[in-house]
């Protein structure tokens, strides 16, 4: 018997380069960046200068004032692209079908802002002046229960926490929730705003963040180039809406992709390094080819993890040529994150979206700063620019601390 098949009808996105995902993609085709000087904090003490912020949000015209005073940032954001999700993809839940729709996003740090703004306010008024919202506000299954709320959707609510890899898990457990026949329609993707001193302060002490180009910040995100120094910090949300296909025919629903595969491995290396063989990468990416039941030659376009630190873009390199042996040399590969910085619980969820688009548009975009690249990095990046070309397949990699990685595959959707 045939497994069900799970298709994307709706997308949305707050990005550092706009927010809306129309725009967004509109300037990721012309290779432009939106990573700038950090503006919610003052970081004149930071080595780190440089983020990837959502500029102008303004959530008032989705979430109510007396409501938006007790959400963190990260949770503003879900909220106001999944209302977006849903317009996009012309679907209204109701009383009948609330409990066929769930919602699983992923989301790494949850937060931090409002554990920051109340720790400082317990250490200089005392315990009985903290807000009976400080534990609502900063728990991350907030981000997908505030969708619920305002969208009314009744079926599994829950978030994925595994940290630069949570965006992909969710998008993984939303396509099985359907497999599996325990829901219809999925809101899933990944949300997160983790610009914030403590936040920028500790992925500095990891040697993680760019430190180099403070003053060309779209300079500093530069994927498998030699001169890359660490990642730049972004934020924002990238949702998908995931539906069973006959019950998107049925409503009329416009169709992105479709979802075919879904692979996921642990390097059970270290806390913070990829096992720098690449296999625990490749077994994520072989792992999604087998679900999706397809030769490693399907393939030709991959949206890499790609973070622009050293480790990471040589690693992956590895990785995939493991996976696609000697076809790793005909992959296009993008990287995005050149543009957007490293949204990182949210970073697959807007890198799918961008994976769907590429696909149903033709079109792939390019990865800018790759100016010189590192001896070990010698696979088609794109760095000439985004390119038109239709493809079949495409995939997209997440991978994160504590040694997480996940695939997802999308194939063009022809009926």
């Amino acid at each position: 018997m045939s497994r069900p098949r799970v298709v994307i009808t709706g997308i949305s996105g707050l990005t550092p380069l706009a927010n809306t995902i129309e725009a967004t993609w509109s300037r990721l085709l012309k290779g432009e960046s939106g990573l700038g000087p950090i503006t919610l904090f003052d970081a004149t003490d930071y080595s780190s200068k440089v983020a990837g912020e959502v500029k102008d949000f303004d959530p008032s015209p989705y979430i109510p004032v007396k409501q938006l005073k007790h959400m963190d940032r990260f949770t503003q954001f879900a909220v106001v692209a999944g209302q977006m999700l849903l317009t996009d993809a012309n679907f209204t839940i109701t009383d009948e079908n609330s409990i066929d729709c769930a919602v699983i996003l992923g989301i790494g740090l949850g937060g931090l802002k409002t554990i920051e703004t109340y720790h400082s306010k317990l250490l200089t008024a005392g315990p009985n002046k903290i807000s009976p919202f400080l534990i609502p506000m900063l728990i991350s299954n907030m981000g997908p229960g505030q969708i619920s709320i305002f969208s009314k959707a009744r079926g599994a609510n829950y978030v994925t926490t595994s940290a630069c890899a949570s965006g992909i898990h969710a998008i993984g457990n939303a396509f099985s929730e359907i497999l599996l026949e325990r829901a219809k329609v999925v809101v899933t993707g990944g949300a997160e705003a983790t610009i914030t001193p403590l936040g920028v302060a500790g992925f500095t002490a990891l040697k993680a963040l760019s430190t180099h180009y403070n003053d060309t910040p779209t300079k500093a995100s530069r994927p498998f180039d030699k001169n890359r120094d660490g990642f730049v910090v972004g934020e924002g949300a990238g949702l998908l809406l995931l539906e069973e296909l006959e019950y998107a025919k049925a409503r009329g629903a416009k169709i992105y992709a479709e979802v075919v595969g879904y692979g996921a491995s642990c390097d059970a290396h270290h806390m913070t390094a990829p096992l720098d063989t690449g296999e625990g990468m490749a077994q994520a990416m072989k792992n999604a080819l087998r679900d999706a039941k397809l030769p490693p030659e399907a393939i030709t376009h991959i949206n890499a993890h790609a973070t622009s630190t050293m480790l990471n873009d040589s690693t992956e390199t590895k990785a995939m040529k493991l996976v696609f042996g000697d076809h790793a040399k005909n992959l296009k590969i993008s990287a995005t994150k050149s543009m957007t910085g490293h949204l990182l619980g949210a970073a697959g969820g807007i890198e799918t979206v961008f994976t769907a688009l590429a696909l149903k548009n033709e079109m792939l975009p390019g990865t800018i700063n790759l100016t010189d690249p590192s001896p070990d990095c010698d696979l088609d990046y794109l760095a000439g620019g985004s390119e038109h070309l239709a493809c079949e397949y495409g995939m997209c990699n997440s991978f994160g601390f504590g040694g997480t990685n996940a695939s997802v595959i999308l194939k063009r959707f022809s009926g």
